[in-house]
C-alpha cells in the first residue's frame, strides 16, 4: 500500500505539469493564430508549407474511412433503388397479365361481333363461369339466366361456330350442353351435297354424323351447318367440317374453339308452338277445307 501511495505522489504532480503545459501550448497556438500581423501571417504560411504536406500519411486513414462511409451510403441507396425496381417489376408483371387477359377477352368479343347471322335473330352475350367437362358430361355455365330472357333450347355460339344449346335456366345463370355431350342430338346438313344427318355427341372432340342417306356423297372437308329441321336450331349456323377417323366413321371437326370458351352468344329464337294433339307429334294438322253447298237437282217441268 505504501508503494502505491508513493507512486501516486510522484505521478500526480508530473501529470499536472504535462496537462498545464499542453493547455499553455494550445493557448499559445490559438493566440498566435489570431494575431493579425504581416510577419505572423508569413510565419503561419511557412509553417503550413513545412508541416501540412508531410501529414498526408496521417490523413490517409481519415480519407479511407470517409470514402468507405460514402461507399456504404451509396450501396444502401442502390439497395433501396433495387428493392423499389423489384416492386415496380412485380406490379408491371401483374399489369402485363391483366393486359393479356383483356386482350384475349377483346379478341373473343371481336370474334363474336364478326359472326354473320340472320338479321332477324337477336342475341345475348354471356361469360363462361365454370366448365364441368368430364368423361361423362360436357357442359359449361353462363352468367346469364331468366332475368336476361334466356330460354331452354336456345342455341349458343362462340366467335366462329355453334357450341351447344341451353339446358337448364336459373335466375342469374344457365347451363349449356355442348355438342360433344353424349346427350346432344342436332339436325345438320352437309354442304355442298345437301345431305341431311344427325350430329350425335359421344363425349369426344369430334361428334359423329349419323343417319346419312347417301354417305358416298360426303367427303372429308365438307362444310357442316345446321339444317333448321324441326325448328330445333336456326338454319345455316356453322358447325364444322367433315372428318374421317381411322374407324371409318364420318365425324365433324367442330369450328368452335372448345379449348378457350370465355364468351358465348345465346341466340334468341321465337317461341316454338307446343303440340296439344297427340297426332301433331307425327304430322301437322290437315288444313280445313270449306264445305261445298249440296247440289240441288231441278225437276223438268
Amino acid at each position: 500500500m505504501a508503494r502505491d501511495t508513493g507512486h501516486d505522489q510522484f505521478t500526480r504532480p508530473l501529470r499536472r505539469i504535462l496537462v498545464g503545459g499542453l493547455v499553455l501550448l494550445l493557448l499559445t497556438i490559438f493566440m498566435f493564430w489570431r494575431i493579425d500581423s504581416v510577419r505572423v501571417e508569413q510565419l503561419r504560411a511557412a509553417l503550413v508549407d513545412r508541416f501540412v504536406p508531410s501529414f498526408d500519411w496521417a490523413m490517409t486513414p481519415v480519407t479511407k474511412i470517409a470514402n468507405m462511409v460514402d461507399d456504404a451510403q451509396s450501396y444502401v441507396r442502390i439497395y433501396e433503388q433495387n428493392q423499389e425496381l423489384r416492386r415496380e417489376l412485380q406490379q408491371m408483371r401483374a399489369w402485363k397479365e391483366a393486359a393479356l387477359q383483356l386482350e384475349q377477352q377483346n379478341a373473343k368479343l371481336l370474334d363474336l361481333n364478326q359472326v354473320r347471322l340472320d338479321p332477324e335473330l337477336t342475341h345475348v352475350t354471356g361469360k363462361v363461369l365454370a366448365d364441368s367437362g368430364s368423361p361423362f358430361r360436357q357442359s359449361v355455365l353462363l352468367n346469364v339466366g331468366s332475368r336476361d330472357g334466356i330460354r331452354d333450347g336456345w342455341a349458343t355460339m362462340d366467335g366462329v361456330g355453334l357450341v351447344g344449346r341451353i339446358s337448364g335456366v336459373g335466375n342469374q345463370t344457365s347451363r349449356v350442353i355442348l355438342l360433344t355431350d353424349s346427350s346432344s342430338r342436332i339436325p345438320v346438313m352437309v354442304q355442298p351435297s345437301g345431305q341431311r344427318a344427325i350430329l350425335s355427341g359421344d363425349n369426344t372432340g369430334t361428334p359423329v354424323l349419323e343417319f346419312l342417306e347417301k354417305p358416298d356423297l360426303v367427303r372429308p372437308g365438307d362444310r357442316v351447318v345446321t339444317s333448321g329441321d324441326g325448328s330445333v336450331f336456326p338454319s345455316d349456323l356453322l358447325v364444322g367440317e367433315v372428318a374421317q377417323r381411322p374407324d371409318r366413321r364420318l365425324r365433324v371437326r367442330l369450328a368452335a374453339d372448345y379449348a378457350r370458351l370465355e364468351f358465348l352468344r345465346v341466340l334468341r329464337m321465337g317461341e316454338r308452338p307446343v303440340p296439344t294433339d297427340p297426332g301433331e307429334l307425327i304430322t301437322p294438322p290437315l288444313p280445313v277445307t270449306p264445305e261445298l253447298p249440296p247440289l240441288v237437282s231441278q225437276a223438268a217441268p
